[in-house]
């Protein structure tokens, strides 16, 4: 690596932690002067709020904005060179146009690498802990209302739940039913179940369990007993931004799981949410190629102009991410496309404009 391209790389890594460190300033400001309310009202000390709260909101929101602030980095860097005739010094020394390139993907590989490994194991971790802080003493207390809940534990066995409280951990009108070749094999029905939590298995009350062999059917009644069935509490647990918790590993499971149940259909936020931490590596490496091109070239307006060219264009990308991610989890796109659309068209714009510039 030469001389000139440690100098680059150094002022183009510099200027993203800046840009980084004055956002999170600015968006931790807002947000504290939101929140301040709700932590007085819990009398919050400063551990809970700095440690469990801000230091998990400030690694959520480096995954989040990354992309984005490499592409204003960038647009910063170059047109600050290009301002000072530095880039037409390069130029003329003999250096290619291509070859100027070259410190900016080596900055943008090494932040795409930290970022892929920082979205896809670290930020969920630190999710986890903010997202239980939020439900604890922001959002509005979760309670599972839903009734009549049908769910398929297996490709055999079938779950019916009339109600259930999560505070309490009690269920009403429950029936696990065994289908077979389409046909009714067991049927076990109780009138109440209550997770143990000591036990670590639900205690059902006055049950009854009829099996069907051939044309005949036993009937088993009971007062009470201790069984597993598949279900857990924390399937009645709040599923706020519950994919922003889970690591690629547990997405996967997770994906995995709800397909054996029959739930594939309702995927499409937790499929969206994994291919768009594969693809915002990517994102980083094209928005960086693109902003060196639509700044290296110096012009009248002056470094304000190309400044506020890459805001416009951070915008438009965002609002592409916005709605192609929201297309996919609703099912309108697959989500391998809702997630890696936007990088597909800004490539192609970033290899136009790389085309058209002169060099």
């Amino acid at each position: 690596m030469k001389i000139i391209d440690k100098y680059i790389l150094k002022k183009f890594l510099t200027t993203y932690v800046f840009v980084v460190l004055v956002i999170l300033a600015v968006i931790c400001a807002i947000d504290y002067s939101e929140k301040s309310d709700d932590f007085i009202k819990h009398s919050l000390g400063f551990k809970q709020i700095v440690i469990e709260y801000y230091f998990n909101f400030v690694m959520h929101l480096i995954g989040l904005i990354t992309p984005l602030m490499v592409f204003i980095a960038t647009v910063f860097v170059t047109s600050r060179m290009a301002g000072r005739t530095e880039i037409i010094a390069m130029l003329s020394g003999g250096m290619s146009y291509l070859r100027l390139f070259f410190p900016y993907m080596i900055g943008a590989v090494m932040i795409a690498v930290f970022s892929f490994y920082l979205s896809g194991w670290v930020v969920p971790r630190a999710n986890k802990t903010r997202i239980a802080f939020e439900s604890a003493y922001v959002k509005k207390p979760f309670s599972f209302d839903e009734r009549n809940v049908h769910s398929k534990i297996d490709s055999t066995t079938y779950v019916y739940l009339q109600s259930y409280n999560n505070k309490t951990f009690n269920g009403r009108k429950f029936t696990i039913e065994r289908i077979e070749d389409r046909k009714l094999v067991e049927k076990f029905s109780a009138e109440n179940i209550t997770w143990d939590t000591l036990k670590q298995t639900w205690h059902v009350d006055d049950y009854k369990i009829h099996t069907f062999y051939k044309e005949r059917e036993i009937i088993r009644v009971g007062k009470d007993m201790d069984t597993l069935m598949g279900l857990l509490p924390k399937d009645f647990e709040s599923k706020y931004r519950y994919n922003e918790t889970l690591t690629l590993p547990e997405i996967d499971e997770y994906i995995a799981e709800q397909k054996a149940r029959g739930t594939a259909l309702e995927l499409g936020i937790y499929r969206v949410e994994k291919y768009q931490r594969y693809a915002s590596p990517f994102a980083i490496i094209i928005l960086t190629l693109m902003g060196v091109v639509v700044s290296s070239k110096k012009t009248r307006q002056g470094t304000s102009f190309n400044i506020a060219l890459g805001f416009v264009l951070a915008f438009v990308f965002i609002l592409f991410v916005v709605v192609a991610r929201s297309l996919g989890q609703s099912g309108t796109l697959d989500p391998r496309v809702g997630a890696w659309i936007p990088n597909v068209i800004f490539g192609i714009v970033a290899i136009y404009l790389y085309w058209r510039a002169p060099k």
